[in-house]
């Protein structure tokens, strides 16, 4: 059993820092990107070079509340001066909730090479590493998606045919939204009518992942981890949270550290099922 993580997708804050002056670059070869819920962090202080995304106006269709079709996923691509062979660095707030769902949208639409700063955002500025408040402008470039990819995407019939056929189905909120006593985070928006979750899934919170610094955990400790739950890679395995962003850090832990391949993620997760006639829910503690 390898002590080492399956893929070389996670990069230090060290890695990073060494290498500024290519992120800060015209040259596309290198571009960092800061993912969030809310710019003004990003813009009070952010890493050298690094382009800002908001999750919920720039990496969402505004209409569907859906990620953004090929046609836009490239145009936004290309206005920030990302390229086909860009290696793109993600880091963000919240121990990386925005900053992995970009990474897994990213691998959906076939970017080659896309890896998630340990850590995030909070790592990087607590440990002093280095910051600005200049805005990168790139040269455009002319940017064409190869996905999408859709063996690591979860839609509605694919839960329903999970809960039918036993495949694991991690939840990965807390234990409060898990068992219907919340709908949300504190502070956060109610997005579902009910509370609960779906039948047959394990509460495996997205903070079991990682250490109180926000870096990931060894990949011993996530093997053992999602193993306690009998998660050991020999099937598919299913993870959700409340919109998709919580368990994009799940599947990158199952997927790229552990090399799960058969992982996907929910995204429409509980916003979706949580609001769904007739579907089926439960509630209470986990077993």
């Amino acid at each position: 059993m390898s002590s080492e993580y399956a893929t070389d997708a996670l990069v230090s804050a060290d890695w990073v820092e060494q290498r500024l002056d290519e992120f800060e670059s015209d040259d596309p070869d290198l571009r960092l990107v800061e993912v969030s819920v809310d710019t003004e962090a990003y813009e009070e202080a952010h890493a050298p070079g690094a382009i800002g995304l908001n999750w919920e106006s720039q990496l969402q269709d505004q209409t569907t509340r859906d990620i953004l079709d090929k046609e836009a996923f490239e145009s936004l691509l290309g206005e920030h001066g990302i390229a086909n062979d860009s290696t793109v660095v993600f880091y963000g707030d919240n121990s990386n909730w925005f900053a992995a769902y970009a990474y897994w949208q990213f691998n959906y639409y076939g970017h080659e090479d896309v890896r998630l700063l340990n850590g995030g955002r909070d790592y990087w500025v607590e440990n002093d590493y280095p910051t600005t408040t200049e805005e990168p402008d790139f040269s455009e470039q002319d940017y064409t998606a190869r996905g999408p990819f859709e063996d690591i995407r979860a839609y509605r019939e694919d839960v329903e045919n999970a809960i039918d056929r036993g495949v694991p189905l991690v939840d990965v909120r807390s234990p409060e939204e898990f068992s219907g006593e919340v709908l949300a985070p504190p502070g956060l928006n109610e997005t579902a009518q009910r509370g609960g979750h779906i039948p047959g899934a394990k509460n495996i919170s997205w903070a079991a992942t990682v250490n109180d610094d926000g870096t990931f955990k060894t990949a011993d400790e996530l093997r053992d981890l999602y193993g306690a739950e009998g998660i050991d890679g020999d099937e598919s395995v299913v993870a959700y949270c409340r919109i998709g962003e919580r368990s994009s850090i799940a599947w990158f832990a199952l997927h790229e550290l552990l090399g799960y391949e058969a992982t996907v993620n929910y995204d429409g997760s509980w916003t979706e099922w949580g609001n769904l006639v007739g579907a089926p829910v439960e509630t209470g503690d986990a077993e």
